[in-house]
């Protein structure tokens, strides 16, 4: 960073600066289309998931919660080529019911917080 405070300097060094992949997929075939790919789709996303690629995914909405027709997908991967062939397998980008645009994000703040009671082997994730 140039020439900036050494408390942002400081600030800046102790963020985690991780690199991810987001993917903003746009529907682009009618809902009934993309709904007969629907169940290959989350098997997919679910493999993502289980491999450790996936960070997050699902729908955007509107601020009352009306779909908007897009969904966002984080993924892991080194490379813009590595994240794109990952993008490219789904199988709504695969047949062309849905495009997508891909960019890198750097995470470098936020929580998450995770509670587990031992008493019932029950836990919270928020």
């Amino acid at each position: 960073m140039a020439d900036h405070s050494p408390h942002l300097k400081a600030l800046w060094d102790k963020m985690l600066r991780k690199r991810l992949w987001v993917v903003i997929t746009t529907a682009v075939a009618p809902r009934e289309e993309i709904e007969k790919v629907l169940e290959a789709h989350l098997v997919h996303q679910i493999r993502l998931e289980k491999e450790g690629i996936m960070f997050g995914a699902g729908p955007l909405s509107t601020a009352d919660g009306s779909p908007t027709g897009t969904g966002m997908i984080i993924i892991r991967a080194e490379s813009e080529a590595e994240a794109r062939r990952i993008a490219d397998q789904d199988p709504f980008h695969a047949k062309g019911l849905r495009t997508y645009t891909l960019q890198q994000w750097s995470l470098n703040e936020g929580r998450i917080t995770l509670t587990i009671d031992y008493s019932d082997q029950s836990y919270r994730l928020t």
